[in-house]
C-alpha cells in the first residue's frame, strides 16, 4: 500500500464526527528531561484549566518513581488547541506530583512558580532562542554524506537554497504547528552546523515561558515523528569544528525596558558575575563540551559580558547599548535545559531569593 493510499484511508477516520467528545493528550516531562504524552476522553468542550481532570501514569516506566509505589499524579497548569487533532481538541501541560502531596523531584516548575510570583512587580520577561540538531533512524546528522562530512560552516546560517539547507518542509509545518497552538513563537533560523535549527519563544512573561518552550518542544518531537526525524537537544552532537547548540536565554524587567534601564541591566549583570557557578551547574548536561571559548561560547570556567561580543557569557545588544534600555541576552545556557530552573534561577538572581523556593537546591534534590 503506498503512502497516499495510507493517508487517504487515515483521513477518512479523522473526518469522522466526534460526537461532542473532546481528546485531551496529556503532557509532561520525565526523568531524563523528555516530554511523554497519552490521551483520553473528556466530554465537552475545555474553556478553564479547572475543568481539567487531574490523572496519573506509570512513573516507574519514565524514571520517577520506584516500582513498588509507581504512580504519580498530572496536575494541569495549562492547555493548547491540538494542531494535530485540531477541532475542539486539546494538548494539555501537566505538572507531576507524588502521592504524598509533593512535587515529584524532575518537577522543577512548582518551585520556578513561586519565584516568579514573588517578584511578579518586576514584569521578567524572556526570550528563548532553541537550538536543535536533525538526526536521521541510524543515529547520522540528518542529510549529511554516508561516511562523511559536508563542507566547512560558512554557507548554511539562514542559509538558502540546496545543500545549505535541509528538512525545511519539517521548520515549516512546526513553525504551523505553534502558531496554531497559540505558541509565542517569535521566529526560526536555519543554524551555523547544517543540519542544525533553531526556534525562538517570547516575549513571554515568569512561569509561561518555561510552559510554552516545554509545549513548542513536544510539538516539534510529534511533527518530527511524522517525518521520521530525530530531534537532539544535545550541546554538542558532534565532534569537531562544528558549532554545538545552545539556548541562549534573553531577559528583561520592567525597569531594563524603560529609558535608563542600561543602570538596571549592569547591576544584573555584576549579580550575575557572583553566582557564575551555581548558574552553569542548572544550565544544562554536557554543557562543558560546548562553553569552550570556541564556536561562538565563552569559556565554563569565568564569567564576562560585553557588546555585540557573542564570545561573552552575557551578551548586551548594540541596540540596547545605544538606546541605553532593553535587554540582555545570557549565552550560556545550554541546548537541553529544563526552562524552568534556568528562568527561575535568573530570576532568583536577578530579583532576589525568596524563603521557600531556592532553584539550586531544586536541582540538587533532583540529582540525589
Amino acid at each position: 500500500m503506498s503512502l497516499t493510499e495510507q493517508t487517504a484511508i487515515l483521513q477518512k477516520y479523522l473526518d469522522l464526527d466526534q460526537r461532542g467528545a473532546v481528546i485531551a493528550e496529556y503532557v509532561w516531562i520525565d526523568g531524563s528531561g523528555n516530554t511523554r504524552s497519552k490521551g483520553r476522553t473528556l466530554k465537552g468542550k475545555i474553556t478553564s484549566v479547572d475543568q481539567l481532570p487531574e490523572w496519573n501514569f506509570d512513573g516507574s516506566s519514565t524514571g520517577q518513581a520506584p516500582g513498588h509505589d509507581s504512580d504519580v499524579y498530572l496536575k494541569p497548569v495549562a492547555f493548547y488547541p491540538d494542531p494535530f487533532r485540531k477541532g475542539d481538541n486539546v494538548i494539555v501541560l501537566a505538572e507531576c506530583w507524588n502521592n504524598d502531596g509533593t512535587p515529584n523531584k524532575f518537577n522543577h516548575r512548582h518551585e520556578a512558580a513561586k519565584l516568579f510570583e514573588a517578584h511578579k512587580d518586576a514584569e521578567v520577561w524572556f526570550g528563548l532562542e532553541q537550538e536543535y540538531t536533525l538526526f536521521d533512524h541510524e543515529d547520522h546528522v540528518y542529510a549529511w554524506p554516508k561516511g562523511g562530512f559536508p563542507a566547512p560552516q560558512g554557507p548554511y546560517y539562514c542559509g538558502v537554497g540546496a545543500g545549505k539547507v535541509y528538512a525545511r518542509d519539517l521548520i515549516e509545518a512546526h513553525y504551523r504547528a505553534c502558531l496554531y497552538a497559540g505558541i509565542t513563537i517569535s521566529g526560526i533560523n536555519a543554524e551555523v552546523m547544517p543540519s542544525q535549527w533553531e526556534f525562538q519563544v517570547g516575549p513571554c512573561t515568569g512561569i509561561a515561558m518555561g510552559d510554552e518552550l516545554w509545549m513548542a518542544r513536544y510539538l516539534l518531537a510529534r511533527v518530527a515523528e511524522e517525518f521520521g526525524i530525530k530531534i537532539s537537544l544535545h550541546p554538542k552532537p558532534l565532534k569537531g569544528d562544528w558549532n554545538g547548540a545552545g539556548c541562549h536565554t534573553n531577559v528583561s524587567t520592567k525597569a531594563m525596558r524603560q529609558p535608563g534601564g542600561m543602570k538596571h541591566i549592569e547591576e544584573a549583570i555584576q549579580k550575575l558575575s557572583k553566582r557564575h557557578a551555581e548558574h552553569i551547574r542548572l544550565y544544562g548536561a554536557d554543557n562543558d563540551m560546548r562553553l569552550t571559548g570556541r564556536h561562538e561560547t565563552a569559556s565554563m570556567s569565568t564569567f564576562s559580558s560585553g557588546v555585540a561580543n557573542r564570545g561573552a557569557s552575557i551578551r548586551i545588544p548594540r541596540s540596547v547599548s545605544k538606546e541605553g534600555y532593553g535587554y540582555f541576552e545570557d549565552r550560556r545556557p545550554a541546548s537541553n535545559i529544563d526552562p524552568y530552573l534556568v528562568t527561575g534561577i535568573i530570576c532568583e538572581t536577578v530579583c532576589g531569593a525568596i524563603d521557600d523556593a531556592d532553584m539550586t537546591k531544586e536541582y540538587e534534590r533532583e540529582s540525589a
